[in-house]
């Protein structure tokens, strides 16, 4: 204890139960207890007898509006455009995702296409393999057609000058039969 002169206050019973309360729930002796209200009053400059405590209030409500202010803006500066960044991508993300099932509905597709094509190519090949075979019929008939013709030509020819009718009539029937086999 210091040099200081001790003073006493007096107080009724029912208050000295409740110091005695107080100073058990806070678990300091009661002189404490009494020694730091006063200096609690003293700092704060609150008066004992507002229980609204408007300067505790006040402060209160300058820290929430700071917070809030706060909040506001990094809501404004960081979390709408985050939000609007992630809208963004969801829907740049639900485009892909449309353009793969697109791109897998195709896939599905393109077999039965490659399929369909590749019949139609080998019909085509069937029927330019039937051109080209009828090309060279053609082309046999004519040279064989030359060569009856050209029989023909010289045989009669040589049966003019000398040969009667009936050897005409004869080759005549003889190149038609030839004609026909072709």
């Amino acid at each position: 204890m210091s040099n200081d002169t001790l003073r006493s206050i007096k107080y009724s019973e029912a208050e000295g139960l409740k110091l005695d309360k107080l100073s058990l729930k806070l678990g300091r002796s009661k002189r404490q207890v009494f020694l730091q209200m006063i200096d609690y009053f003293y700092r704060t400059k609150k008066d004992p007898l507002d229980i609204n405590d408007d300067l505790l209030k006040t402060t209160l409500l300058k820290q929430h509006k700071e917070y809030i202010g706060f909040i506001k803006v990094q809501e404004a500066d960081l979390l709408i455009p985050a939000k609007r960044e992630m809208e963004r991508m969801t829907e740049s993300q639900k485009k892909v995702i449309n353009g793969f099932n697109g791109l897998l509905k195709q896939n599905e597709v393109i077999p039965k296409l490659l399929n369909q094509q590749n019949q139609y190519l080998h019909q085509l090949e069937v029927q330019y393999k039937n051109i080209v075979t009828q090309l060279h019929e053609k082309e046999n008939l004519k040279r064989l057609f030359l060569d009856i013709l050209e029989s023909y030509a010289s045989a009669r020819d040589n049966v003019s000058s000398i040969g009667s009718r009936k050897e005409k009539e004869q080759l005549l029937t003889i190149t038609r039969n030839q004609i026909k086999r072709l």
